[in-house]
């Protein structure tokens, strides 16, 4: 114990907590993009998905075609957000991406779901910050309140339940729920399902 706080006292040294993770010229950038949202984009009505993508593309995200990005969601970097074709950000999302987020067709993320793209290192004294991609694959469905943890992949046709919060990968397929999510059951595979008309 007193070793800790010999440290913390050391006038010779900078206190960690007091370093800056990210660049002014970052947080300027970052703060110029939430007033131009707030302004011109939170108070869109919802069908406004075609306005609301031509600004995210304004700053930079690499969106495909008939997405649908809801008014109040919240992206903070859309230079780091990249969204195939067919792909939802729902109401009340939340998209944490200092690492970079990829959602891929026909992914849905549902009402108030949130992507966590970065954590801390809570076991050293400097407390690191700590930024990973996530991946959503075709298909997923991040469902209404589900949180998805930092360097997760959802693989193809994965489903996380309501509420659920996952900090490990998801299986194609599979249907996972709980804190910490845990596998359920198995989603139809309707792609290799010659019944299936896409």
């Amino acid at each position: 114990m007193e070793k800790i706080i010999n440290e913390f006292t050391d006038e010779n040294k900078q206190d960690a907590y007091l370093l800056h993770a990210f660049s002014i010229k970052d947080k300027i950038r970052r703060f110029i993009w939430q007033i131009v949202w707030l302004v011109i984009c939170r108070l869109t009505p919802p069908p406004f998905h075609v306005w609301r993508i031509f600004v995210l593309r304004l700053f930079g995200a690499k969106i495909g075609i008939n997405c649908a990005v809801y008014p109040d969601c919240k992206i903070w970097a859309p230079w780091l957000l990249e969204m195939e074709d067919v792909a939802t950000i729902g109401p009340r999302v939340e998209i944490y991406n200092p690492g970079g987020i990829f959602i891929g067709h026909h992914a849905i993320l549902s009402q108030g779901a949130y992507l966590c793209g970065a954590t801390h290192d809570y076991n050293t004294i400097e407390f690191a910050y700590i930024k990973k991609r996530i991946v959503i694959m075709p298909y997923v469905w991040i469902c209404a309140r589900a949180i998805v943890l930092p360097g997760v992949i959802c693989n193809v046709g994965s489903v996380l339940a309501a509420g659920s919060i996952t900090s490990k990968d998801l299986g194609e397929w599979q249907v996972y729920g709980g804190n910490p999510a845990k596998k359920i059951t198995e989603r139809n595979d309707f792609l290799n399902d010659q019944n299936t008309i896409l």
